[in-house]
């Protein structure tokens, strides 16, 4: 019998977009879940949601949200997020969405200014998650 503490398990939600290539939403293995990177796309329609920045940016939490608590998880586990962003100016919003989805002890993180994003997004983040922490 394998130790479960080290499976290997892929994690899938339809409160999330659908993987749109060759990966999963998020691979768990033992206790840290690496939550690939999410657009702002809308789960129902596939499509990248309408509005401004601070609505692209929530959707991409809310996407986050979703594929964490599909790994028995949640935000307030997540220890590292990246952030690609197609205009660093959008630096202080990603700030203030994120304030209403995290609290401290805040995970660690990195910003990247990119030239573009799968679908025309202008924002990406992935994430790593540890449970049972």
């Amino acid at each position: 019998m394998s130790n479960p503490s080290s499976a290997r398990s892929v994690i899938s939600t339809a409160l999330a977009p659908k993987a749109i290539g060759t990966y999963s939403q998020a691979v768990r293995a033992g206790d840290t879940v690496y939550l690939s990177g999410q657009i702002p796309l809308d789960p129902a329609t596939m499509e990248l949601v309408p509005g401004d920045i601070r609505a692209q940016i929530t959707r991409v939490f809310d996407n986050l949200e979703a594929v964490a608590e599909a790994a028995e998880g949640g935000l307030s586990e997540v220890v590292k997020l990246n952030v690609y962003l197609t205009d660093l100016s959008h630096f202080p919003v990603v700030n203030e969405v994120m304030a209403g989805y995290f609290s401290e002890p805040y995970p660690a993180r990195a910003a990247v200014g990119v030239a573009a994003l799968p679908r025309g997004a202008a924002v990406e983040i992935d994430a790593v998650m540890v449970l049972g922490r």
